[in-house]
């Protein structure tokens, strides 16, 4: 099995700097995170491109994984993926509870606390915790997001 730890993936995704506040080439204002996303209406830096190594993970191969307990049981899903000021992941949102996406509830999972794994081609994620707590822990709305 090829482990992953989320640690790795956060770096993966975006890398970590400190903020300025810088102005954009066409004046507007525009939050430089570093080498991460920048927070405005224009881009502060030249295109640069990425290249994707086999042991890097994306978004879309994260949605919609399987969360395991120590036990090996399915105690959630991956539901997204949480980016925080455009620099680095925070949090991997989980669904949990419910039946066929009726009465479930969303929590966010720190991603230094999961381990990924890639078992034949599916991916799986695991968690130190059982079903009961996770459903007990405070709750996620999407609801409250600012638009």
């Amino acid at each position: 099995m090829n482990y992953v730890t989320a640690a790795a993936l956060s770096l993966a995704l975006v890398s970590s700097a400190a903020f300025a506040q810088e102005p954009a080439a066409n004046g507007a204002d525009a939050m430089l995170v570093g080498p991460g996303i920048t927070m405005g209406t224009a881009a502060t830096m030249p295109l640069k491109y990425v290249e994707i190594k086999d042991t890097d993970i994306v978004n879309s191969q994260l949605i919609g994984v399987d969360i395991y307990n120590k036990q090996n049981e399915t105690i959630g899903e991956i539901s997204d993926v949480v980016i925080g000021d455009g620099k680095s992941v925070i949090g991997i949102v989980a669904s949990v509870g419910g039946f066929l996406g009726v009465g479930e509830s969303y929590v966010v999972i720190d991603p230094a606390s999961i381990a990924l794994a890639n078992d034949n081609g599916t991916w799986k994620a695991y968690v130190d915790t059982n079903k009961d707590d996770l459903s007990k822990a405070p709750k996620f709305d999407y609801g409250k997001l600012k638009k």
